[in-house]
């Protein structure tokens, strides 16, 4: 049997984690099935019952996907609490293209990536410059706190 991979991520605000999300993956917002106009339409096509569906839900995407097909579905699902603690699996953004680049090209197109996401809504948390190791990387949180990395 094959076996498909979804992130879901907790959080509050599902559009403007899918606004954030779809920047800093390249993803888009997943349209809903079969000419829907929106996901809750589709969900009360399938039987899902009104109550289930709190409001909003479905109204605007909750989940991005990967317009090449490659990468996983990723779904934002809100959840009434708040992010409390620091997370437990994290994503790395790899786009500085590995060791066989060099270090100082890997340093501004990492360097490039983070600027782009701060203005979309991310906070650096703290710059890892490590030459004598040949490692440049960027932790930072997207806009509820997450923490990823971009390297």
């Amino acid at each position: 049997m094959d076996m498909t991979l979804m992130l879901t991520i907790d959080c509050s605000d599902p559009p403007r984690l899918v606004a954030f999300w779809s920047e800093a993956l390249g993803y888009v917002p997943e349209p809903p099935p079969g000419g829907h106009a929106t996901w809750r339409e589709y969900w009360a096509a399938m039987g899902v019952p009104e109550e289930e569906l709190p409001a909003g839900a479905g109204d605007v995407p909750e989940s991005i996907v990967d317009p090449e097909g490659r990468g996983p579905r990723v779904w934002f699902q809100k959840v009434p609490e708040l992010k409390t603690i620091k997370n437990r699996i994290h994503l790395d953004l790899k786009v500085g293209g590995g060791r066989d680049v060099p270090l100082a090209v890997r340093t501004q197109l990492v360097t490039a990536k983070v600027e782009r996401l701060v203005e979309a809504g991310a906070t650096v948390v703290r710059v890892t410059d490590a030459p004598d190791m040949g490692h440049y990387a960027v932790q930072l949180q997207d806009p509820e706190g997450n923490e990823f990395d971009v390297v």
